[in-house]
């Protein structure tokens, strides 16, 4: 698999598609189509469930990128360690939970830093999921967390911060208290669960337009089904980046 050279601007670099799919067949077709519009294309637990890391790697050899979100949470060494593999795998972004503690982030940001250092790789950014965009106050409250869903966001997300991690996942809806909160201009916000104008919302709840987000401060958009279901997806996401650019 080989993809033709990229001419990228602003608008479409800020744009992640989510492989959202099932088998490694439409995985190739989707980043092939896709490889000249997008900035990124992110790998999550579906997909890597199914296929495991080669369609990464065959990403990466094609000269795309990847966000690997499969949102490590476990003991500090165990996330440590995935860590590193996720860095020898060449991707440009992965993900942790941030509510997996200071110690856990920390430590991840370390391992990251030291196998960069020490085998020569490009260092990927690593950032903190904070609050799912398909939760709300009713599903905090049922887990046991007392706090408002921004008073949540905010509190991980300047843990994240504290643990030398390059930034966070967040809704849209929170990027600017985040940012009011975190003055670093190099701190990475990524927002999923971003839909067009008068997309289905499916299962999520706390939403924008590309529009309101790019206008938020977020750096990143990713956007799945609403491109990857789509009759043409090369269509669908032509219209995501022209609501990027009108930002």
């Amino acid at each position: 698999m080989s993809y033709p050279l990229r001419v990228m601007n602003h608008a479409n670099e800020k744009l992640i598609v989510a492989l959202d799919v099932d088998s490694v067949e439409r995985a190739r077709e989707l980043a092939g189509a896709l490889h000249e519009l997008v900035g990124m294309f992110k790998v999550g637990s579906q997909l890597f469930t199914a296929v495991g890391p080669t369609i990464v790697r065959e990403i990466i050899r094609a000269g795309g990128r990847v966000f690997l979100d499969l949102k490590f949470h476990d003991i500090p060494n165990t996330v440590a360690c995935a860590a590193v593999e996720a860095t020898r795998l060449g991707v440009s972004i992965f993900n942790v939970h941030a509510s997996g503690g200071s110690e856990m982030m920390r430590r991840t940001a370390e391992a990251v830093s030291e196998v960069s250092e020490r085998e020569g790789l490009p260092r990927p950014r690593v950032i903190a999921v904070t609050v799912l965009t398909s939760t709300d106050a009713r599903v905090l409250a049922a887990a046991g967390v007392p706090s408002s869903v921004n008073d949540q966001v905010r509190r991980l997300a300047q843990l994240a911060e504290a643990s030398n991690l390059d930034g966070v996942v967040a809704s849209s809806l929170e990027v600017p208290l985040i940012r009011a909160a975190i003055p670093r201009k190099d701190f990475l916000i990524v927002t999923p669960g971003v839909r067009p104008s008068g997309a289905d919302l499916a299962d999520q709840r706390r939403v924008l337009s590309p529009t309101e987000a790019v206008r938020a401060g977020a750096d990143y958009l990713v956007i799945g089904r609403p491109i990857i279901a789509a009759s043409d997806p090369i269509k669908a996401a032509q219209a995501v980046i022209e609501e990027i650019e009108n930002a």
